[in-house]
């Protein structure tokens, strides 16, 4: 049987995760990147340095490859949408168009009779103080920005007049929500009617950071189920096949709430590496290759720490019990709130 070529757009720490699972499944990975830096060229079959917007490259690219995907959603929907047009790119480019843009993802959200938080599309500081009702609330670009980047909290009417926008951007404003618990659901989806879904996490953020997700999450049995109800749902209308996930805030009068969707892999299921037989990573590869579905079964509970900047000097060398584990994602350039790494720590599932 022919092994498969896979394409992966983007070279970060999802990427080399993409990469290893690959490797499992006898899957040859050709990852493309912009950045020469990118960690995933350890762990990839083949690397390649270039824009992405490069002719020779693409033309290089998909004659190697039999399909496509992509390990983060800021890849312009051009560029993804002319690769498709020549070999399968999964999820489709088109999810991305709608869920690159926040206004977008949210209304896409709404339409299916699912919740989300309040917003409203915002142009200039007009639109800003004309919906000051809203606050106290969080000011975000509409598209790009990710780990509190391009995010605003604003508190008040004086917050609103002094903020500086940009006339070349788009926003939204959130309103800010009394926050109980964050989760999150991971679902891989094969074809109509067919997933391998995760049971919720709970998650915890730092300055819009994630830093730590467990499973089991500390929720009523009608937040585990529904959040996994809205998650399939969300990933049969748009039609999706590998591996998404849906964040959830659960505000302080027991309302589920969707957040965001991330179209890939995602952080919150690092911990599925260990904790499962069946990694969010592997189920993805096994989705967009085409591959053979294997019912996930959960092996222990877990805990999954991020590892952010100068921290990853604390892990290095640090000697690991044997329910540990360490991922180093081997960036060259450590930065403040970068993540560098992640630490998962499992347990017996009766503990």
């Amino acid at each position: 049987m022919k092994k498969t070529n896979l394409g992966i757009l983007g070279g970060g720490q999802l990427g080399c995760m993409l990469c290893m699972a690959a490797k499992k499944l006898d899957v040859y990975t050709i990852v493309w990147s912009d950045d020469p830096m990118s960690p995933a060229k350890e762990f990839s079959d083949e690397f390649i340095l270039s824009n992405y917007n490069d002719k020779e490259k693409i033309n290089y690219f998909t004659k190697k490859v039999d399909k496509i995907t992509f390990e983060f959603e800021n890849i312009p929907f051009d560029i993804l949408d002319k690769l498709n047009s020549i070999k399968e790119v999964l999820p489709k480019p088109q999810i991305n168009k709608i869920i690159q843009n926040r206004i977008l993802e949210k209304n896409f959200v709404n339409d299916q009779n699912i919740k989300t938080t309040q917003y409203k599309k915002i142009n200039n500081k007009d639109d800003l103080i004309s919906n000051a009702d809203l606050l106290p609330a969080m000011l975000k670009t509409a598209t790009l920005g990710y780990d509190g980047k391009g995010q605003f909290k604003l508190n008040n009417l004086e917050d609103c007049k002094n903020i500086s926008l940009s006339t070349d951007s788009e926003y939204i404003l959130e309103k800010m929500v009394n926050l109980k618990k964050e989760i999150s659901v991971i679902v891989t989806r094969f074809k109509k009617n067919e997933y391998e879904i995760y049971e919720p996490f709970e998650n915890k953020h730092e300055d819009q950071i994630l830093k730590v997700s467990k499973i089991p999450a500390n929720i009523s049995k009608e937040h585990f189920s529904q959040s996994i109800e809205n998650a399939k749902k969300i990933s049969e209308k748009l039609d999706y096949v590998g591996t998404l996930c849906v964040e959830f805030f659960i505000d302080e009068k027991d309302n589920l709430l969707v957040n965001e969707i991330a179209p890939r892999v995602h952080n919150s299921g690092h911990m599925t590496i260990n904790s499962h037989n069946i990694s969010q990573f592997e189920n993805h590869i096994r989705a967009v290759c085409g591959l053979k579905k294997v019912n996930i079964l959960k092996l222990y509970n877990a805990k999954m720490t991020n590892i952010l900047g100068n921290e990853i000097t604390k892990y290095k060398g640090k000697k690991l019990k044997g329910n540990e584990f360490f991922f180093d994602y081997l960036k060259k350039e450590v930065k403040e709130k970068r993540k560098m790494g992640h630490f998962t720590e499992i347990n017996k599932i009766n503990d």
